[in-house]
């Protein structure tokens, strides 16, 4: 068991089938990952087991693990037991001591409760987690806009205006935090203040984004009163809906359609092959309203988390 040595070694780690498996290369180029953040655990020349985790350029520590496979055709009873003690070793020896270990991530199929083979895949990656302390926090829809579908169409109902700056986004991600629905969202909320969560979020995932802020949005009623807002962005890989929420007071009127919307319109003017957005699966309002605009659920994502 031992992290790969570099790139030269990236077929030896790709054995093992993921669709990540394409983007690895790239990440490794431009600083997403390390050869020390990838580890393998190896009978002789075949891989049983690997684990990796990803983080933004130029970081020094790993955000996501987002990489846990065991070889499902191994006839070896034991292959689990090797993906628990390569986690456990890779932990130990990548994560600061006493820190609590990055969040897990893995795309899986939207049906994969009906594939046979993909649940057992799926719920044997959650088994070997749990065995190191992990439990199971969200499962996500992840969706997916083409140029092929139509642009929204908005009501006319709100007016939209660039952000002012990024106090003001902060303070209404502050309030859109009340009754959320959103499962990471209310689990910092366990853990720290709404604005400590805020801050979190937007210094941690919002304000690295390359891609221009005019793209960001507020919305408002024609009188001035901000509705809600919508964060249109790039996040390295694919054109995205980075945030998208209403302020409490103004649920329930179907504002959402238009604020994705404008998000969606904002992409399509850039020429993008595809716009990408995600949610939890039990926020059924944010998913009916991707339904609406023609986003359509490719795959579903899981999130594991350590107390």
């Amino acid at each position: 068991m031992r992290p790969i040595n570099g790139r030269e070694e990236l077929d030896l780690f790709s054995q093992l089938p993921y669709v990540l498996n394409d983007e690895l290369a790239d990440d490794l180029a431009v600083g997403r990952r390390r050869p020390e953040w990838m580890w393998v655990a190896l009978r002789g020349d075949r891989l049983a087991a690997r684990a990796a985790w990803w983080s933004r350029p130029g970081s020094g520590s790993p955000l996501i693990l987002d990489v846990l496979d065991i070889d499902d055709s191994a006839s070896n009873p034991e292959h689990m037991d090797i993906g628990v003690r390569l986690l456990r070793t890779a932990m130990a020896a990548t994560l600061p001591d006493g820190s609590r270990p990055p969040e897990y991530s893995r795309f899986i199929p939207p049906d994969w409760r009906e594939d046979t083979p993909a649940r057992q895949a799926v719920e044997s990656r959650m088994a070997v987690l749990e065995r190191t302390g992990a439990r199971l926090l969200v499962e996500r829809l992840r969706l997916e806009w083409r140029p092929e579908s139509s642009v929204p169409e908005s009501s006319g109902r709100l007016v939209f205006r660039p952000l002012g700056d990024a106090e003001e986004l902060m303070a209404l991600m502050a309030l859109v935090l009340d009754g959320t629905l959103d499962a990471h969202s209310r689990e910092d909320q366990t853990r720290m203040s709404a604005q400590e969560a805020v801050l979190k979020h937007y210094e941690g995932e919002l304000a690295r984004y390359t891609s221009p802020r005019d793209w960001w949005r507020i919305a408002t009623l024609p009188h001035g009163q901000p509705v809600g807002f919508v964060l249109p962005a790039h996040n390295g890989y694919n054109a995205i809906i980075a945030y998208i929420a209403v302020l409490p007071s103004h649920r329930g009127n179907g504002y959402i359609n238009d604020l994705l919307a404008e998000g969606t319109r904002v992409l399509a003017q850039q020429n993008v092959p595809r716009i990408r957005a995600s949610t939890d699966l039990g926020n059924v309002p944010m998913a009916n309203a991707f339904r609406r605009a023609g986003y359509v659920n490719f795959e579903r994502e899981i999130n594991m988390t350590w107390s």
